[in-house]
């Protein structure tokens, strides 16, 4: 399981130190996960599985496709995303509001762009979990 993680980790360029505190299980627990020490339990499985818009299934075995991030987004979620992500780009590098700085030193390009990313990834995040929570069909028996 841990390669899978390690796999997902690479794939979208994140730390397992982000993941742990984007979900709230401990760095330590994915310590003891890759040292063989101790066992992921289903409910840590899963916020896993749901941070990186995979399946259980996958995250477990590693025999299922990743999904891309933009595999259930139709045009108009893109363009929204790319709307959303040019406006606040924009925003950042007209410095309206003073300079985007970090301890006092002004943000560079290539930290800029690195934040445009993770910004991206976060949106295409944002819009599939709103369309799972906010779909009106899905209470809808068939």
């Amino acid at each position: 399981m841990y390669e899978v993680f390690e796999e997902l980790l690479k794939k979208y360029n994140i730390t397992a130190y982000k993941v742990a505190k984007d979900t709230g299980i401990s760095y330590s627990t994915f310590s003891d996960w890759k040292a063989g020490r101790s066992t992921p339990k289903q409910d840590k499985l899963k916020k896993i599985a749901d941070y990186f818009c995979v399946s259980l299934e996958y995250l477990i075995t590693g025999k299922d496709d990743i999904p891309a991030p933009s595999s259930e987004l139709t045009r108009k979620d893109e363009r929204d995303i790319a709307k959303d992500l040019n406006r606040i780009m924009e925003k950042l590098n007209s410095g309206d509001d003073g300079p985007v700085n970090f301890n006092g030193i002004e943000m560079s390009d290539e930290t800029k762009a690195l934040f445009r990313d993770e910004l991206e990834l976060m949106l295409r995040r944002l819009k599939l979990i709103n369309k799972k929570q906010y779909n009106p069909n899905k209470n809808k028996s068939r």
